[in-house]
């Protein structure tokens, strides 16, 4: 097997105290280690000096999916704590539910509790919403529909009640604060559906990317509503053999026209994270350019992949031995990426969702 694709090959050693816990007071102040891809050369700046790399005609391309309170807590009928953790922003319930005092909503979950629960078991989450247990969908993973009090809706409900989902590697005696309601979403948000966010997205404050459309950057969306799958472990030693996990993607007519253009007019597509470059390089996969879409993407991205759309990636830290690893060395290298990843240790760079950015040109 070759080393790019030994899962082993991609592993480094990472020290707790690295692992970024909090974000920094201001989106734009996080450290940046950008890449030369031809010279590999490397800069290490603050995120604001990004602006220094982007042309006037480049197009940013953001990936707009918004974070719900996806963390439910609430009690089984026995009086027992349960944790609802939703998997996907939940839909209305086509079978109908109970009485027309209540809204019915279905979605797969995960569910922490001391015991297994039964199927046709419910979990209150308060005195206006309860969920009902489905079906087992095995892995730890259940089909549940939620009833919800007809004066409430669905979004009232997960802000009133919902906490952010923050990952597991973020470890908090106090669990989630009040600030992550905002820093843990960017600031272009729009379509609710994630429970993870965009993470490379969250170093853009308003007042940069209105520096940059001053200067004539272009900036267009795109949706990938990140799932739980993102944080799944790769177990296969040779990684091609991984199944990646599908999430929901859509592409708007007048982003694939404005990605058209910029590559008409010979200027650069910044792919503002890993989900933005899944996105765009599966709507790109056919020789007529980027087109849009709406569907399910499995696009799986390895050393060895073409790049027909990206052409410069802005991203953070990610996971050893992870998927997101595996995209970004299909793109710079993967002994390059992981000689970066060395330096950043070294010089004291904060690592994953709230930590620092890194840019491949």
């Amino acid at each position: 097997m070759q080393e790019d694709f030994a899962l082993a090959a991609f592993d480094y050693d990472l020290p707790e105290q690295r692992i970024a816990q909090f974000p920094t007071d201001r989106r734009e102040q996080s450290r940046l280690l950008v890449l030369e891809r031809g010279s590999g050369r490397r800069h290490h700046l603050l995120f604001a000096d990004i602006v220094g790399f982007i042309r006037p005609g480049d197009l940013l391309v953001v990936n707009n999916t918004k974070v719900f309170p996806a963390r439910l807590q609430g009690k089984k009928e026995s009086g027992g704590k349960a944790e609802l953790f939703l998997l996907n922003y939940p839909e209305p319930d086509p079978a109908g539910g109970p009485p027309s005092s209540t809204r019915s909503f279905t979605c797969e979950a995960l569910i922490k509790s001391s015991r297994r629960p039964s199927l046709g078991s419910r979990i209150m989450v308060n005195e206006r919403c309860s969920c009902l247990i489905l079906t087992d969908l095995e892995r730890g993973k259940w089909r549940v529909r939620l009833d919800v009090d007809s004066s409430l809706s669905l979004a009232d409900l997960l802000n009133a009640s919902g906490q952010v989902p923050l990952p597991p590697y973020i470890k908090r005696p106090d669990g989630p604060s009040p600030g992550d309601a905002a820093r843990y979403q960017t600031v272009y948000a729009e379509r609710p559906g994630a429970v993870a966010a965009p993470t490379a997205g969250l170093h853009f404050s308003v007042e940069l990317l209105d520096l940059l459309r001053e200067r004539g950057v272009g900036l267009a969306s795109i949706t990938l509503h990140v799932g739980y799958g993102t944080f799944a472990p790769v177990e296969s030693e040779d990684i091609r053999s991984h199944a990646i996990h599908r999430e929901y993607v859509e592409v708007p007519e007048s982003t694939a026209q404005m990605i058209r253009a910029t590559k008409a007019a010979g200027n650069a597509v910044w792919a503002i994270g890993t989900t933005t470059v899944r996105t765009l390089e599966f709507a790109g996969r056919g020789n007529g350019g980027v087109e849009p879409l709406a569907g399910w993407c499995d696009l799986y991205i390895t050393p060895g992949f073409t790049f027909r759309v990206v052409d410069r990636l802005v991203t953070n830290f990610h996971l050893p031995r992870s998927s997101l690893l595996f995209l970004v060395a299909a793109l710079c290298g993967r002994e390059v990426l992981l000689s970066c990843y060395r330096e950043a240790i070294g010089s004291g760079y904060r690592f994953y969702s709230y930590g620092d950015a890194m840019a491949i040109i």
